[in-house]
């Protein structure tokens, strides 16, 4: 199926940020006619930048491919669920459907923590759907943070 697909690049890219030494975060932003706008791992620590997370970056690429600061129409891949600070931007975004592997019970902002998307001031709720090979996304966090302690 195209989501496990799509879902396996983002994965691509989460293995990509260990490798570099970022927390393994991978995200693949997928246009209306299902070609990918952009692609990206975490790249906080490489590039000095708290808001260098996959899906901030992903969104800036994917923006600036299309000329526009509206994603409708697009799907959001993204290895974990998304802090509140990406959800906000996904909902700025108006990105249409959000696929996130691993749930985040410390960081998270969808399921977890604050439900960014529950608030009123949320001007736009993508659809959601969470799960997407979560056990694959969730063994690299884990294996990540282990080789940390």
């Amino acid at each position: 199926m195209t989501f496990n697909s799509q879902m396996k690049t983002a994965l691509e890219e989460a293995n990509t940020a260990a490798q570099r030494g970022e927390v393994p975060v991978g995200a693949v932003l997928v246009g209306p006619d299902g070609a990918i706008l952009a692609r990206a791992g975490n790249r906080t620590r490489e590039l000095f930048d708290p808001t260098g997370h996959a899906e901030i970056l992903v969104i800036r690429q994917a923006c600036e491919t299309l000329g526009s600061e509206r994603l409708s129409g697009c799907d959001l891949y993204v290895t974990l669920e998304p802090c509140p600070m990406c959800a906000a931007a996904i909902s700025a975004a108006r990105i249409a459907r959000l696929y996130y592997g691993a749930s985040d019970p410390k960081s998270g902002g969808i399921e977890s923590g604050p439900r960014i998307f529950d608030h009123p001031q949320s001007h736009h709720v993508p659809e959601v759907y969470g799960g997407i090979a979560e056990s694959e996304c969730a063994a690299l966090l884990k294996s990540f943070f282990a080789e940390r302690r």
